[in-house]
């Protein structure tokens, strides 16, 4: 295996999110107590990377304490008035060390299954191959709306094209474009000061790298994930709703897996900041939050709500119990 250790890791979180309707910034929405933000920077540190780095520019003061409260480790840089994922990565080299060499990982804010394992092995295919670009993709059904894959017939990545600039034979394709790359690093400054923004949205493509790559000889591949959930974007409400419920479903199920019994998966919420023991029951309609943990042997009553407390191994929770930590659990009802 290959090393898996990065020189850089920038995750890109400088959109607007229009279309989350919403005060808060969509990176700072949360599924599974913790921020899109949070899950996209955990999965980012994960690979132990030399710097990381996060783009911000939307919302910038509320993004930037959120990181500071979070994840101190990530360093913040502003990405310009000048639109695209192309830009957002330039302003965050600007901010590295210029002698900077190997691979640079570049994931996204809002992806928030992405885990590090599926980031190892993208950066281990890549230093494995020796390519300047290796892409992560999945194949969708439906890809409306997605960047499509074009490769050559021996399967290497010729380009990515973007939906409003496709051709209707390549709007056929199924293979998309995840938004998470490797780039050898040198091919990225260089590719990167040759940029434009000639397309229909007028905005630097990071996208057009790939290109440039292949058309200088170099070696590009990609990484098809056949779990498209890991690389499924928010965008708003309903796709966090739909994030937040697989996310869940895929906590409960580890859970179970280590020996937590779930009355009713279909109705239990469990954060992914929680701590369970072995023979935990938890019955229809509960809700663990944030850092709570409870012990082994415990038996939450149904619909009882619990937030950053401790249950001691073998207490039994009443139905209908709100528990946190403003109080302690021994002086709150237990039946």
């Amino acid at each position: 295996m290959a090393p898996t250790s990065p020189a850089a890791v920038i995750v890109m979180a400088a959109g607007k999110g229009t279309r989350m309707r919403s005060a808060t910034p969509k990176v700072l929405h949360e599924i599974g107590g913790r921020s899109l933000l949070c899950h996209a920077v955990g999965a980012a540190q994960g690979l132990d990377p030399e710097h990381l780095v996060v783009v911000v520019r939307h919302e910038r003061e509320a993004v930037v304490a959120h990181l500071t409260a979070h994840a101190p480790r990530a360093v913040a840089v502003d990405q310009d008035e000048i639109p695209g994922t192309g830009r957002a990565v330039a302003c965050a080299l600007a901010a590295l060390p210029e002698e900077l060499a190997g691979p640079v990982v570049v994931t996204s804010g809002d992806v928030p299954l992405l885990d590090t394992a599926t980031l190892e092995a993208l950066v281990a295919q890549h230093t494995g191959r020796g390519d300047a670009v290796t892409l992560l993709t999945t194949v969708l059904a439906d890809p409306t709306g997605y960047g499509r894959v074009l490769r050559e017939p021996d399967g290497a990545v010729r380009a990515v094209v973007e939906q409003r600039d496709a051709t209707p034979e390549q709007r056929q394709i199924t293979e998309i474009n995840a938004g998470v790359y490797v780039f050898d690093a040198t091919h990225l400054r260089q590719a990167l000061a040759t940029l434009g923004s000639d397309n229909d949205q007028g905005e630097v493509y990071l996208t057009d790298v790939v290109e440039r790559a292949h058309s200088a000889g170099l070696s590009t591949s990609a990484l098809v994930v056949t779990d498209h959930w890991l690389v499924e974007g928010c965008n708003d409400r309903a796709q966090l709703a739909c994030l937040g419920a697989e996310l869940n479903r895929r906590t409960l199920a580890a859970w179970m897996e280590r020996g937590v019994g779930v009355v009713d998966p279909s109705s239990v919420w469990v954060d992914v900041t929680a701590e369970l023991a072995q023979d935990v029951v938890l019955e229809q309609g509960v809700l663990v939050r944030g850092r709570t943990r409870i012990g082994q042997g415990a038996r939450v009553g149904a619909y009882a709500i619990l937030t950053d407390v401790d249950i001691p191994a073998g207490a039994v929770v009443a139905p209908f119990d709100r528990l946190d930590d403003d109080v302690p659990v021994a002086g709150r009802r237990r039946g």
